[in-house]
């Protein structure tokens, strides 16, 4: 079971029955995050293998994954925004067990993503597996 939050999110995608208002539901999602401060966009947080800039910056000193992000991509911002409402708060071993690609399929995004934003989601939930192991 995926946290409450993403929970919402597949709620609401269920309700939204129309794609281009799934997409602008997503792209919401992103512009209500706080943008990630500027001392945070270094290499060290970018993302590679994703074709827009996106950098992740995570925190798992409390013993669960935290993280910020920012993209300069609108709907990627909000693949970030779905992303923390997937993983956030989810203890540090636990995060390894989160299917994301099932979850997504839950939303139907692996079919009407492009092929390179495909690829950066899964760059970045490789990223987020990455710190938390």
């Amino acid at each position: 079971m995926a946290q409450p939050a993403f929970e919402d999110i597949v709620a609401d995608f269920e309700f939204l029955e129309d794609w281009e208002d799934r997409y602008r539901y997503v792209i919401e999602k992103g512009q209500a995050m706080d943008p990630l401060e500027d001392a945070f966009k270094v290499p060290a947080t970018k993302v590679d293998g994703c074709a827009s800039q996106v950098w992740l910056h995570p925190d798992t000193s409390g013993g669960t994954l935290q993280f910020d992000g920012d993209s300069d991509a609108m709907i990627v911002r909000g693949l970030i925004a779905v992303l923390k409402a997937l993983y956030e708060g989810v203890p540090l071993p636990d995060v390894q067990k989160v299917d994301a690609g099932a979850e997504f399929a839950r939303l139907g995004l692996n079919d009407h993503l492009s092929a390179q934003r495909s690829n950066g989601l899964r760059a970045m939930i490789a990223r987020l597996r990455e710190v938390s192991a």
